[in-house]
């Protein structure tokens, strides 16, 4: 199911993250806030796979819960065919080495009383790489990789403007020689111009070190820029996945096809297909029966609220859960 051709390096299968309400006493018998249900997909070697919803979709969560940042509630995850949750401490400690996450937040990533050299030396500090002389090298290198250098290795975060404090997070995640780089909003608090030499960046990164990413955005023009593989998320699911080329003519979910009508820098669907959305996404605590988008859907039948459509492959390599396209 919505599996990308090749062998994957990242495999995640059935990934749930829930949580108790909160103010409850008792979290065992607490309703649940089902921020991820029952999310699978894959991504292979070298490839960028970009994770597309609206806020409260769940996209967040899903990189975190890969990273092990929060526990899974179930589900598996592998990571070139290791079951991460199956490791001790220890082990996982050494694998977490082969991932590494850029975070939304370009001020609460970076430490304000830490200078550049010593933000980008934690990485080494923590897994005890390379002596001190050693560590001064790879940190003016990892920096002239992301068009910074020794000029900025003593100044403080507030020193920096935006994109550049986006730079230092990336050499930070570079650090260690990572195999796949976790992209959570990492351009949303930029603006146009600077968002568009970050994005430049991660690709000449990606190519240059053979990198793999998952990228999350709610721009659908970045995740169509650096993209080659996009994945919608609505209400803790995936609803559709497929090939990034000729985005808008390949939606076929719903609201993915709304996504695309609420952005007018995209062309539109083949058939010429605009939905606008009314209302938001479902409180994760109270979510709807059967398709948890069929109360915002144009289309909805009675069956759409009463059962759960299942990921099915309408064409090579895209998929979509959908009872419009026999999601059963």
């Amino acid at each position: 199911m919505n599996r990308c051709r090749g062998e994957p390096i990242l495999d995640v299968k059935n990934l749930k993250k829930h949580y108790p309400a909160a103010g409850t006493f008792w979290p065992r018998k607490a309703a649940q806030v089902r921020a991820v249900d029952d999310v699978s997909f894959s991504i292979k070697k070298g490839e960028t796979l970009g994770l597309v919803g609206e806020s409260g979709s769940g996209k967040s969560t899903t990189a975190r819960a890969i990273l092990r940042l929060v526990e899974p509630t179930s589900g598996k995850i592998l990571f070139e065919g290791i079951d991460i949750q199956e490791l001790n401490f220890k082990d996982f400690q050494v694998l977490r080495r082969d991932f590494q996450m850029v975070f939304q937040s370009l001020h609460s990533s970076l430490n304000p009383k830490m200078r550049v050299r010593d933000i980008i030396a934690e990485p080494f500090i923590i897994h005890k790489l390379g002596k001190k002389e050693e560590r001064e090298a790879k940190i003016l290198s990892l920096l002239k990789l992301v068009r910074l250098g020794e000029q900025h290795m003593d100044r403080y975060p507030h020193e920096f403007s935006g994109g550049q404090k986006q730079r230092i997070a990336v050499a930070r995640a570079l650090a260690l020689n990572p195999k796949l780089l976790v992209l959570d909003e990492p351009t949303s608090a930029l603006d146009a111009s600077v968002q568009a030499q970050i994005l430049n960046l991660l690709i000449e990164l990606k190519e240059e070190l053979k990198l793999t990413y998952l990228f999350i955005s709610h721009n659908l023009n970045v995740v169509r820029y650096i993209s080659d593989r996009v994945g919608v998320m609505y209400a803790g699911k995936i609803v559709e996945i497929f090939n990034s080329k000729n985005l808008a003519l390949t939606a076929a979910h719903p609201y993915t096809q709304a996504l695309f009508s609420a952005n007018p820098d995209i062309e539109s669907g083949a058939d010429g297909v605009e939905l606008v959305l009314e209302g938001s996404v479902p409180d994760p605590l109270n979510l709807p029966s059967g398709c948890r988008f069929h109360p915002r859907c144009p289309f909805a039948k009675r069956i759409c609220s009463e059962e759960t459509p299942k990921m099915t492959e309408i064409d090579e390599g895209h998929w979509a859960a959908c009872f419009l396209m026999g999601g059963r």
